[in-house]
């Protein structure tokens, strides 16, 4: 690239702090970084032209986990583990409400819902006798009870009489979401160059060498927020993970509020005002849908219309708008990383599928590491 005086001196020279990644959680970094250090120079480095990875492509869902899904991970972690992180997941929706305020982000509380298909007979049991456990050990969280059971009442098929209800549960408009962030951070002098992916960076004396595709200059501090992509810089304790969606053109009268999910989380859908957004289906290629290729595949998409025909929308026309994926990153543990990796060197990773939920508070924690 071939950078001017101008160009070297406002943007390259004298950068306290360069945050790699412009989605959830690099703004939010980027944002306390300012509070922080009112004076410094902030520099975030986009390598897609928009927000890449999850961050607008996400299915805007404002919830911390279904039922099933928590029950999944008492089995794999403590107690006091899943409680910390239902609490961080909680504390991170609320600070991206507040920060953005629920009008500009679309906030809708209309809840949650769980449903199982009738061939699950096992977690459907499973949840129903567990929920009065779970329910007690998140009480002192919640000051009431998080999961009930109710009758479907939006005339689903093939599924179990009950459905799993969360009223503590809702909905945003990512798109409306990122955009606020991203105004947010020019209006707080924060610089964003897009399309600059950061091929190397050494960790030096003076600060940090960062080779991107197109310049070499020298930050204080780095901090990565690139979830999905973090598998080299945290020695594969991150694995991206790909998430296939559709939408629906708009459907009259439809009946349809909330964010619903299947088969232990690995479907979801939700309205978007009279759309059907639906998305999941990794759990049918584990190891094709492990990658950070951006893509759809047969297999999925299939199955995503097969579930939208005969379960969701089984007496309703409609047409497929449009399909896209995303990408998150996940590991072995549910807890997100968030950690130095050298004197001038940061990262926030591993958002785990719950970066609307967590990743505002990440962002906030990665920031207060430096």
């Amino acid at each position: 690239m071939n950078v001017s005086y101008w160009e070297l001196k406002n943007w390259f020279s004298n950068v306290d702090y360069t945050v790699v990644g412009s989605g959830i959680v690099g703004l939010h970094t980027a944002l306390r970084l300012r509070e922080r250090f009112p004076e410094s120079k902030i520099l975030v480095l986009e390598k897609g032209a928009l927000p890449e990875g999850a961050s607008t492509k996400n299915a805007g869902f404002a919830c911390f986990g279904s039922l099933s899904e928590i029950i999944e991970d008492l089995k794999n972690h403590s107690e006091e583990e899943v409680i910390q992180l239902i609490q961080k997941r909680w504390n991170g929706l609320q600070l991206l409400r507040k920060r953005l305020g629920d009008a500009t982000i679309d906030f809708k509380p209309y809840g949650g819902y769980e449903l199982f298909l009738k061939e699950d007979e096992s977690t459907y049991a499973e949840c129903l006798q567990k929920l009065p456990f779970v329910n007690d050990i998140l009480k002192p969280l919640f000051k009431a009870d998080v999961f009930a059971k109710e009758v479907d009442r939006f005339d689903f098929k093939g599924i179990h009489e009950y459905l799993i209800f969360n009223p503590f549960e809702g909905q945003i408009d990512t798109g409306n979401m990122m955009q606020a962030l991203l105004k947010e951070a020019h209006a707080n002098n924060i610089l964003i160059l897009n399309q600059q992916n950061v091929t190397d960076f050494q960790d030096t004396d003076t600060g940090v060498q960062i080779q991107t595709n197109d310049f070499v200059f020298t930050s204080k501090k780095v901090l990565f927020a690139t979830n999905g992509f973090a598998g080299t810089l945290t020695e594969g304790a991150v694995r991206p993970a790909r998430a296939q969606v559709l939408i629906t053109e708009p459907i009259p009268n439809l009946d349809i509020k909330g964010t619903f999910h299947i088969d232990g989380g690995y479907y979801y859908f939700r309205n978007i005002e009279n759309r059907i957004l639906f998305g999941g289906g990794r759990n049918l290629d584990f190891e094709g849908e492990t990658t950070s290729e951006f893509g759809l595949t047969e297999q999925i998409q299939n199955r995503l219309e097969q579930l939208l025909r005969e379960v969701i929308l089984p007496n309703t026309e409609y047409k497929i708008a449009h399909r896209w994926s995303g990408i998150m990153g996940l590991g072995s543990h549910k807890k997100p990383i968030v950690e130095q990796l050298s004197p001038n060197v940061y990262c926030g990773v591993r958002l785990g599928g719950m970066g609307v939920a967590i990743g505002s508070l990440v962002g906030q924690e990665l920031a207060d590491l430096v």
